[in-house]
């Protein structure tokens, strides 16, 4: 092997290319490079054992390939890069952000303490034993439904309410079924419920 081969070879171990094709069902992908397309390419995954994420690369993204021994046909993408195409999502070094191409925007704030979570259109959290809110307020701007609730520290009810479909107690009393004694005609009061 000359010394030009090997200067190419060394300069091809690392390259930069951009995603042309994606073949989710095989995690793979191909990338133009300098005029060259791949061949199907597998990408970095951040975890593939025990702990393992999903995170798909997408058509257009800047890549960097590592090929061994200098041949593009061995390469493996060792990650993304930011481009004028895809720039970053953040500018600040003490933030975290990540976007999806809908709109949805998750984003951490350490100098706030601020985690914000925009764009999305549902969310669903399950868990087989229970959820804890640890918080002094957890306020519902809109609709909070619930199948059934507990209140164990009291508090207060403002606004119009309407009850239906069942029965409501306090304290003993049914409220919308119950009788009243020593009841008499005109303006005097009753005496107990039951």
């Amino acid at each position: 092997m000359d010394a030009a081969e090997l200067i190419r070879l060394l300069e091809n171990v690392v390259r930069t290319g951009t995603v042309t094709e994606i073949d989710v069902s095989r995690w793979r992908v191909r990338v133009e490079s300098g005029g060259l397309t791949t061949t199907w390419l597998r990408w970095n995954a951040q975890r593939a054992g025990a702990f393992s994420v999903w995170l798909p690369p997408s058509v257009g993204e800047q890549v960097w390939l590592l090929c061994m021994g200098g041949n593009p046909e061995t390469a493996i993408i060792g990650g993304s890069l930011y481009s004028n195409d895809n720039p970053a999502p953040g500018a600040s070094a003490t933030e975290m952000v990540m976007t999806a191409p809908d709109g949805a925007r998750f984003h951490y704030d350490t100098s706030a303490g601020a985690l914000t979570v925009s764009g999305i259109k549902t969310a669903r959290l399950e868990a087989a034993v229970s959820v804890t809110l640890d918080t002094p307020l957890v306020e519902c701007t809109s609709l909070l439904k619930t199948r059934t609730f507990t209140v164990s520290e009291g508090g207060n009810l403002e606004g119009n309410f309407t009850h239906g479909s069942g029965t409501f107690t306090s304290n003993g009393v049914q409220v919308d079924n119950h009788q009243h004694g020593s009841v008499q005609r005109g303006g005097s009061w009753t005496e107990g419920t039951q």
